[in-house]
């Protein structure tokens, strides 16, 4: 992978999961490659990943509270997360699903020859 590809990816990646305040960044970006590393290299699926591991650190840090005028409900954020996550998920299966109904993936087709020898009709005695 070139240093292209790679920043290219990384940026695809923090837009995917809305992580684009670059001075308070979630993930670094050698996290976000191992994000896509463990999804099998699948951009959407290293994604959703991310955004349960958001949902995991929102239902951990964050719980249900109200005071005064201010209000947070970590759970519904998390929820939320897990909603866009499935999404993601969902658009990469469906991906996935198109991509072998074309055939992008190569087929093995065995080569079992014509039952004549390379150059068999300038040359009678072959093999």
């Amino acid at each position: 992978m070139t240093e292209y590809e790679h920043y290219d990816q990384v940026d695809d990646f923090r837009l995917l999961i809305a992580d684009l305040d670059k001075a308070n960044q979630l993930f670094t970006d050698d996290q976000l490659m191992s994000f896509i590393r463990l999804s099998g290299g699948s951009l959407k699926r290293g994604a959703a990943r991310a955004l349960r591991t958001m949902a995991a650190s929102e239902v951990m840090l964050s719980k249900k509270i109200s005071s005064q005028d201010l209000s947070t409900d970590g759970p519904a954020v998390a929820a939320e997360l897990r909603a866009q996550a499935q999404a993601l998920e969902d658009e990469a299966a469906a991906e996935e699903k198109i991509d072998i109904e074309l055939g992008t993936y190569a087929d093995y087709v065995p080569f079992t020859g014509s039952g004549r020898c390379e150059g068999e009709e300038y040359n009678a005695s072959c093999w």
